[in-house]
């Protein structure tokens, strides 16, 4: 089957416009603008030197990150390990989980529609498009509780990023979808917020330094995995 990611040809700039046009009078273009807005917020805050959150910015970006690159596990454990209040362990990763999805759902449907081309995020879109096809049947048999389900499930590569996507390829509306693939992730971060407070407070009774320990240890694994499956990306071509 042919990429649905592939370089799109010149337009003319008739065509052009009338394709921005259509991308900011969709529904995912005004979801965009909603997460994209929420990004603009995030970073006025850290500027601003992360008040009534957070003592310093360095630490909000590096909670950030490692949420967005390893995961929301990875994330908490480390806000966790940094003293950060558990309220707002839960509250900073929903906000994180929020503005990603509501930036990468609406991108990810531009660029299915070609009505957006970016190229540097191409492989990354087919990927998650390969999983969410590669779950769309399961879910679809228990519909939008099977969805819901699937965004809470604590595994490797369910989550709202993919059930997004799902909910795209059900042909579920752009809120409706948002709104269970949020609800999902609400109910996850609160989870694993109980679960991952309760670890922290055992592994601290041996050392102070017990928690910075276990977020390393969690960090390489995550990474392994990682490594791991790009490696077995790479190799599978090969076995045609």
């Amino acid at each position: 089957m042919e990429s649905d990611y592939r370089r799109l040809e010149a337009d003319t700039p008739e065509v052009g416009k009338h394709r921005n046009a259509r991308l900011l009078s969709s529904q995912e273009g005004l979801i965009l603008l909603v997460g994209l807005g929420l990004a603009i917020l995030y970073f006025m805050w850290l500027a601003l030197g992360c008040p009534l959150v957070l003592e310093r910015p360095e630490e909000a970006l590096a909670i950030t990150a490692t949420q967005v690159i390893l995961g929301r596990a990875a994330g908490m454990s480390l806000s966790y390990a940094m003293d950060v209040s558990p309220r707002v362990v839960v509250l900073f990763s929903m906000f994180v989980e929020t503005a990603s999805v509501l930036v990468f759902y609406p991108l990810f449907v531009l660029t299915w529609r070609r009505l957006l081309v970016i190229n540097v995020l191409s492989g990354f879109m087919q990927r998650t498009r390969q999983v969410a096809e590669d779950h769309r049947d399961a879910v679809l048999r228990f519909g939008i509780p099977g969805l819901l389900f699937f965004v809470w499930l604590p595994f490797w590569m369910t989550g709202p990023l993919v059930g997004s996507v799902i909910g795209f390829l059900l042909g579920l509306r752009p809120w409706v979808n948002l709104t269970v693939v949020l609800i999902g992730t609400y109910l996850a971060v609160l989870s694993w917020g109980i679960l991952l407070r309760r670890i922290h407070q055992h592994v601290v009774q041996y050392s102070p330094y017990a928690p910075l320990v276990l977020v390393a240890v969690l960090i390489a694994v995550l990474v392994g995995v990682i490594v791991g499956r790009g490696a077995y990306r790479n190799r599978k071509p090969s076995k045609k």
